[in-house]
């Protein structure tokens, strides 16, 4: 009996260790991100195209009223996701080009990321005086498939800071967080970043207290590391 006893111990105790290491504490930055914005110039390819890599299929998220677009996510943590965005047919042409540079891209890539914020005026204001001027702070809402509706806060995403390897902010208020619905199976490991003026980059991430790491590269791109049904997959 204490034999039994004993072991019953050491299995609970392995048990909760290994629990333990699955649920490992998220990095500084990836507790920061809120986001990876995966655009295309067709949402229906961008879909496939992820699905095919990730072994996931993305939940319909819904239209941006008057901005031309619409989207699909993919949960990447409890508090974190990818989303796919590109242009709606069932919306006009807005009058100016579409967001993230839709309009000219031959194929689907991360174009930028969005990272978790409070306070979003104060912040903005104390970046402008150290010279990263991130735009106004306004809001942004869409309806969910289902019919709820999402509203939040972001500093402007036209406001295109190093080539969008510096994020906008955004603050979900009372909201649920899109990566509660979303598609689940994958999970983010690491996010880096490669740009021609590393150093610069890097500067103006750390005025935001974002640990993103810049490298020397001939393009700007951010590239993401998944965990998925597919295996360990890199995204740029």
């Amino acid at each position: 009996m204490a034999l039994r006893s004993a072991m019953l111990v050491l299995l609970v105790l392995a048990l909760t260790i290994s629990g333990r290491a699955q649920q490992a504490p998220a990095t500084p930055l990836l507790a920061r991100l809120d986001h990876l914005v995966y655009a295309t110039p067709d949402l229906v390819v961008g879909i496939a195209a992820i699905e095919k890599l990730l072994g996931v299929r993305a939940t319909p998220g819904g239209q941006h009223p008057g901005l031309g677009t619409r989207n699909a996510l993919i949960a990447l943590g409890p508090s974190s996701y990818l989303e796919i965005i590109g242009p709606d047919p069932e919306q006009p042409k807005p009058a100016g080009p579409l967001r993230f540079g839709i309009d000219d891209l031959e194929a689907p890539r991360i174009v930028t990321w969005v990272a978790k914020g409070t306070d979003l005026e104060r912040v903005a204001q104390a970046a402008a005086e150290r010279g990263v001027k991130l735009g106004s702070v306004i809001p942004g809402s869409r309806r969910r498939p289902d019919g709820v509706v999402l509203a939040w806060r972001y500093t402007d995403p036209n406001t295109v800071v190093a080539d969008r390897i510096v994020p906008f902010l955004i603050d979900w208020g009372t909201s649920p967080h899109p990566s509660a619905s979303a598609a689940r199976g994958a999970t983010l490991v690491e996010v880096r970043a490669e740009h021609p003026d590393a150093e610069r980059v890097q500067t103006m991430l750390d005025v935001l207290g974002l640990a993103l790491r810049v490298q020397k590269g001939p393009a700007p791109a951010i590239i993401a590391t998944i965990d998925s049904p597919r295996g360990r997959i890199e995204l740029r």
